[in-house]
């Protein structure tokens, strides 16, 4: 298992806060190809996109790939691809801000299945940072109560499977390869995507230069670039660390329907982001800095 050090652990977090802004941007891209492209053929187009060239670029380390890495890129690709078909799908029937919300609850699920998973609690205080940024994200996204529909539950499942994704990758990134995991688990999750878009929907080759865009810059960049940092990342970060500097992704997404799509910025979001920030800020520090200060005066 790797040790972690603070400089280490910073720069991963700094990693996954890029994988947060590219993220966010994702959300504007996605709503404008939804208009052309089902949302199951869209995710099997952007993991068959990013697997390939994910394989292509690193072909030395593909051909090392082993039967421990396949089983680890099968298990992480599943929950990939499970989560991303439970978010399109359950998006059909709920609205944009609600379901950004609900998926974001992941960032409390996370510390709680990583306890579960290596026996070891969370910091109370990176427990109490989940709740803080949850309620950040509700002031951020919500408009008005939330009530439970079809598309709602879809989204709570896709949220487990978010945080399995997330506490899976922490757990087989330690083990494995962070760039052999990548390429398997975009592999499985193409794989798995191109199945049920199959059965499920009508496949349409004929895609416009916007729909090309689209495919290709989730394929490129939303996954194959976000996903291969995230990964690496988590090497050295804690699962707790990197779901909730990745909650950062409603902040981004919030930012850039307001620049790009002309959204209304409102007091609830600004208050929204600044409750996120203080739950990244106690779950990085644990306000340590607070008690140096006082140890300052006193000398």
């Amino acid at each position: 298992m790797v040790k972690l050090n603070k400089k280490q652990s910073l720069y991963a977090d700094m990693a996954l806060i890029v994988v947060a802004i590219i993220w966010g941007s994702g959300f504007v891209v996605v709503k404008n190809g939804l208009d052309e492209l089902t949302p199951l053929f869209m995710n099997s187009m952007r993991f068959i996109i990013a697997s390939i060239l994910m394989s292509i670029v690193f072909f030395k380390k593909f051909k090392k790939i082993n039967k421990s890495d396949i089983i680890a890129g099968a298990i992480v690709g599943f929950f990939l691809f499970s989560a991303f078909a439970a978010q399109t799908v359950g998006l059909q029937f709920t609205t944009a801000s609600k379901q950004a919300f609900l998926t974001a609850t992941n960032v409390v699920m996370v510390p709680f299945l990583f306890w579960f998973i290596s026996k070891r609690k969370p910091h109370n205080l990176e427990i109490l940072a989940t709740f803080i940024t949850l309620i950040g994200i509700a002031f951020l996204t919500l408009e008005r109560g939330v009530s439970l529909n079809g598309g709602d539950l879809l989204t709570l499942l896709c949220a487990l499977l978010f945080a399995a994704h997330i506490t899976s990758i922490g757990h087989f990134s330690k083990k494995h390869d962070p760039i052999v995991l990548t390429i398997l688990q975009l592999i499985f999750a193409a794989i798995f995507s191109i199945i049920i878009a199959i059965l499920f929907e009508p496949i349409n080759l004929e895609i416009s230069g916007q729909g090309w865009f689209t495919v290709l810059y989730l394929g490129g960049v939303s996954t194959l670039i976000a996903f291969l940092i995230q990964t690496v990342a988590q090497k050295y970060t804690t699962s707790t660390h990197a779901a909730i500097i990745l909650s950062l992704e409603a902040v981004f997404g919030t930012l850039f329907s307001i620049l790009l799509l002309g959204e209304l910025f409102t007091i609830k979001m600004v208050i929204g982001s600044v409750i996120i920030f203080i739950g990244i800020i106690t779950a990085e520090t644990k306000w340590q800095f607070l008690s140096k200060k006082r140890i300052t005066k006193k000398v």
